[in-house]
């Protein structure tokens, strides 16, 4: 299914083939990603539970996000919102806008679902450009703090500075 288009950008459903692409580009930019997780969510939309897009940029596979509707986990699960989870752009992609098409399109899906979206996004400074564009779009702290892996994070605990180590916000989207 193909969601946006224009003269450089095409957003379609995440397929097979993907897996390898960003897992192999992934590694190459110093990520610890594998094939797996990108199959995971095939499962995941092919079990109905999720939704899946790819961007790509003139023909390549530059950048992808799932949603997942109604999601049971974080800091809104249960609470009948959409979770935004996963977004990725390739480093050699980044500052085309590709990042701001792939969220358009996640929000408008997930607009269809409930009135608000949630996502948790990494504290170190490898998601610094995530924070600052999910800032510009809206997007406020859940005002729990730190949470690792599924945990809230305890005052003066200890904990990895990893993927898992996030922040949970949220947008209201009507």
């Amino acid at each position: 299914m193909i969601y946006y288009k224009d003269e450089h950008v095409l957003i379609r459903g995440l397929d097979k083939s993907d897996a390898a692409v960003f897992a192999a580009e992934e590694c190459a930019q110093g990520w610890h990603t594998e094939e797996a997780k990108f199959i995971s969510r095939l499962k995941d939309v092919k079990d109905g539970i999720a939704i899946s897009f790819v961007a790509e940029y003139d023909g390549f596979p530059a950048g992808y996000v799932n949603i997942y509707p109604n999601a049971p986990w974080g800091s809104f699960g249960g609470m009948g919102y959409t979770e935004i989870i996963d977004f990725g752009v390739l480093e050699k992609y980044r500052n085309r806008g590709i990042g701001s098409k792939l969220m358009d399109v996640a929000e408008k899906i997930a607009s269809e679902y409930s009135d608000t979206v949630y996502l948790a996004v990494g504290l170190y400074r490898g998601y610094g450009s995530a924070q600052r564009m999910y800032v510009k779009r809206g997007y406020i702290p859940d005002g729990k703090g730190a949470w690792y892996g599924e945990e809230l994070c305890e005052p003066y605990g200890t904990y990895r500075i990893d993927d898992e180590f996030t922040l949970y916000l949220s947008k209201k989207l009507k």
